[in-house]
């Protein structure tokens, strides 16, 4: 099937499937133990109803979203997405200039196979930086402070990767960020288009943003082993404060789910809140970012921006959390199919299905504009009083 025919996020997915050895996709598609977070986040979104509404003046819909002083295209941009160029040789890249060209925000992620230096000049002006603490403060320093050198305006601070999880999917295959072992290796055999990029770019990807800090920088194995041995760290509030302090622009801080958390994140002078449970990938047992996000956005109230990823694959997913007042909302998975499957035309068709669905959604219950979305077009049960 051509890119440009998929007429769905899951169409996407199963192109991408088709492309991918079997342990490379199931990295995208993998969770933590039981993977009972993913389903729950994808659950979630299906429970809660959006109530159609009529005689509206909704033949058209805008979608424009002020964020930060910045004006999207979409109330949605693309979430921060490890092992990117392992996909597609690129990948990262490839993101960053799909997000470039639709007009909405890329978060290039901590884990990302491209160094920041790579973006282009107006890539990281529209790019976030992701940025995971590790052991050694003066390297999270640098990196911050290499962000900002290269233009980019929002700092996101993940703190829900303080521990390496169970994931049994990688553990089955033998997977890990170094490459693939010998007998995935054979299994790749059957997808020989993803083998031939992969054994022409050398194999084993590399993660450029920690280059500078190994023993041998060239070296893949070297950077591979700085960058385990030195992520994850151990956030704690005093270096909430310290990067509040040495970060000159918006700050975010991503993976809260609990509403004291948020509090504090933003008494500490957080400009933003993701809530995120880490695509499931984390705390099996986490609750889905959409059913904890009401009780977030309550007890930030309106302080700071509150955002949410985690299990949105439709356009009615983006709608149902604008309704429950997100102020934005962030894919992962969806953009990592678009991009396994057909590179930057498979990022912006996935961008262009979500943003059509969203449209349709929209004109279904009488928005016709982003601010339009509220609780009023959510079923009465589903609806949580502020406070």
């Amino acid at each position: 099937m051509r890119i440009d025919r998929a007429l769905n996020i899951a169409e996407l997915r199963r192109q991408a499937a088709r492309r991918l050895p079997k342990a490379v996709f199931d990295y995208i598609e993998g969770g933590a133990e039981d993977e009972i977070g993913i389903d729950e986040n994808i659950n979630a979104f299906a429970r809660r109803k959006l109530l159609p509404k009529f005689f509206t003046p909704c033949a058209d819909i805008n979608l424009t979203t002020e964020l930060f002083g910045k004006s999207y295209a979409t109330p949605f941009g693309i979430a921060p997405t490890g092992l990117a160029g392992l996909f597609r040789p690129g990948g990262d890249l490839m993101l960053a200039d799909a997000a470039l060209a639709e007009n909405i925000p890329y978060v290039m992620s901590g884990t990302c196979n491209a160094a920041i230096e790579d973006l282009s000049q107006d890539a990281a002006r529209n790019a976030w930086y992701q940025l995971y603490t590790g052991r050694d403060k003066k390297i999270d320093e640098d990196i911050v402070r290499r962000a900002a050198d290269a233009g980019i305006e929002t700092l996101v601070l993940t703190v829900d990767s303080e521990v390496r999880t169970k994931r049994e999917r990688d553990l089955r295959n033998g997977f890990s960020g170094a490459g693939l072992k010998p007998l995935p290796l054979l299994e790749a055999l059957r997808h020989p288009a993803w083998l031939t990029s992969y054994l022409l770019t050398g194999g084993r990807p590399r993660f450029g943003n920690f280059a500078p800090y190994a023993a041998d920088p060239s070296d893949v194995v070297s950077v591979w082993n700085f960058m385990i041995g030195h992520i994850p760290g151990n956030p704690e509030w005093e270096d909430l404060d310290r990067f509040r302090r040495i970060w000159k622009g918006k700050l975010v801080v991503k993976g809260i789910l609990h509403p004291d958390d948020a509090v504090r994140c933003v008494e500490s002078g957080a400009d933003g809140i993701i809530v995120s449970n880490h695509g499931g990938r984390q705390l099996d047992r986490a609750p889905a970012s959409v059913d904890i996000f009401p009780f977030v956005r309550a007890a930030v109230d309106g302080r700071a921006k509150v955002m949410l990823d985690s299990g949105v694959r439709r356009g009615s997913d983006i709608a149902t959390a604008l309704c429950l007042g997100a102020d934005f909302v962030f894919v992962g998975r969806a953009t990592l199919y678009g991009l396994a499957a057909g590179g930057v035309p498979g990022i912006r068709r996935a961008v262009a299905i979500l943003r059509q669905e969203l449209e349709t959604v929209g004109r279904h219950i009488g928005c016709g504009c982003v601010s339009d979305f509220g609780s009023g077009h959510l079923m009465p049960s589903f609806v949580v009083p502020a406070g």
